[in-house]
């Protein structure tokens, strides 16, 4: 456990916005501000010069914007970078891309002190921060070329099922990883796919229109009591669980959070095990933390089948590494070979052990 503060850059081109980050940064003693730059042209400068532990970095600003200053520094001093951003439709859409160049996560830029959830804001932001931190970032990853990797079926099979729907779950850097997942699957892929992603709130219509440019199969945010349909996407909406009601329609509730998340993994995949058994397929990617492991039990306890994604492609092997060490992943596949598999998956069925 660190003693010393961890050093942060806020790249902000509004002063006044700026002012308010690095003053909510600096109430905790744990965080100091090492570098403001009031656009992407000196925060890039600032990385290479201070190398700090992390960025705070706005979408919109001049000379050069959030988007390519992140690819800038991902490619020449890979650094820690979160987002903070507004909820706008142009900035979400440009804060999504940041994410597949590398960024780790994107929080809404902090309400004012007048409001009354500044306080809590203000934790969640520092909270956020310090296990951004953390994380060992490498050269950005989704732009190296690498030759799919078919790993192999596990043998031997007693018998074949095809999986009903697709769940999957991830939380830091998950967005780059689903955006690579549906970009190679095809637009007659034959079962629903539903997504539990960790994001901040505000930001899950966004995202669902950000992962629809991904390639030929609609994402949308699910609705409560809608018939799933094959080929879709539909993504848990901010602060709701989703799972499945009887007869193929999805789940949208405010049920507890479970384990601190809501939407949470664990409440789909335990949802897809009860309503599917043995036709239940689930997806673990990247992200921080072990939400889904209780759910993962539970779904292959009841028969049905788990791939986890593995820790070289993974930006935080978290969620997937928990599964792995609990002996529950079926297979653990690296991203570039995860669509194929799921194609496999659902066209030729999975093995029933």
């Amino acid at each position: 456990m660190r003693n010393d503060p961890l050093r942060i850059v806020v790249a902000e081109d509004s002063p006044t916005a700026r002012r308010l980050l690095v003053e909510i940064l600096r109430a905790d003693p744990g965080l100091t501000v090492v570098g403001e730059a009031k656009d992407g042209v000196e925060a890039v400068e600032l990385v290479q010069r201070v190398r700090p532990d992390l960025v705070t970095m706005d979408i919109q600003m001049p000379r050069m914007d959030g988007l390519d200053a992140t690819r800038r520094i991902m490619t020449e001093v890979p650094t820690p970078v979160v987002v903070v951003s507004t909820l706008v439709e142009r900035d979400i859409q440009t804060s999504m891309a940041a994410l597949r160049a590398g960024a780790l996560a994107v929080l809404q830029k902090p309400v004012g002190p007048e409001s009354p959830d500044f306080d809590a804001e203000s934790r969640r932001l520092r909270d956020t921060l310090k296990a951004m931190a953390e994380v060992k970032v490498v050269r950005r990853w989704p732009d190296r070329v690498m030759a799919p990797v078919v790993p192999p079926v596990p043998t031997p099979p007693q018998a074949l099922q095809r999986p009903a729907l697709v769940a999957l779950a991830a939380s830091t850097g998950g967005p780059a990883a689903l955006h690579r997942v549906l970009s190679e699957l095809p637009r007659d892929f034959p079962v629903p796919l539903l997504v539990v992603q960790h994001i901040a709130l505000g930001f899950s219509q966004g995202f669902a229109t950000w992962l629809g440019t991904a390639g030929p199969l609609p994402v949308k945010v699910a609705e409560d009591g809608e018939l799933l349909q094959a080929g879709h996407v539909y993504l848990a909406p901010d602060d709701r669980h989703l799972g499945l009601h009887a007869e193929g329609r999805a789940e949208v509730t405010r049920g507890a959070p479970v384990h601190g998340f809501r939407p949470s993994a664990t409440w789909l995949f335990r949802s897809v095990a009860r309503a599917h058994g043995p036709r239940s397929l689930a997806v673990v990617l990247t992200g921080m933390g072990q939400d889904g492991l209780e759910g993962v039990r539970e779904l292959r306890g009841a028969g049905g089948y788990v791939m986890a994604q593995d820790e070289p492609t993974s930006v935080v092997y978290g969620m997937p590494g928990v599964v792995v060490g609990a002996g529950l992943a079926h297979e653990v596949v690296p991203l570039p070979s995860i669509a194929l598999r799921l194609l496999q998956g659902v066209r030729t069925g999975i093995p029933i052990p």
